[in-house]
């Protein structure tokens, strides 16, 4: 009897580790994908990135904003595309983030 709770407890956890690390690459692949949008926005506003934080903050909110503004335009599709598609929506939005903190006031964000 002892052996088979044994078992059912072994297996119960290779299944709760396998859960664990499915989120944890999921996070990272969302981080490097959040930081590549960052510093390619950053790279074609300013001429470099914004530092390993700067990027995945920008490319976050950049991915928001980009997803919101090509579901506007009808063009929401190409967030579909994988991996490539969540990048362009990134660098999309993270440089119309850029350019509308730039309008309302802080000429020097990002210069």
């Amino acid at each position: 009897m002892g052996a088979i709770v044994l078992l059912v407890l072994a297996v119960l956890a290779v299944i709760a580790l396998i859960g664990v690390a499915q989120l944890t690459v999921g996070l990272v692949v969302a981080l490097l994908v959040w930081m590549l949008a960052g510093m390619l926005a950053g790279r074609i506003v300013r001429g470099r990135g914004f530092g390993p934080v700067g990027d995945i903050l920008l490319g976050l909110i950049g991915g928001v904003v980009g997803s919101f503004v090509l579901r506007l335009l009808g063009l929401g599709w190409i967030g579909n595309i994988v991996l490539v598609g969540d990048i362009l929506v990134g660098v999309v939005g993270a440089v119309i983030v850029v350019y509308l903190v730039r309008l309302l006031g802080n000429r020097r964000f990002a210069a």
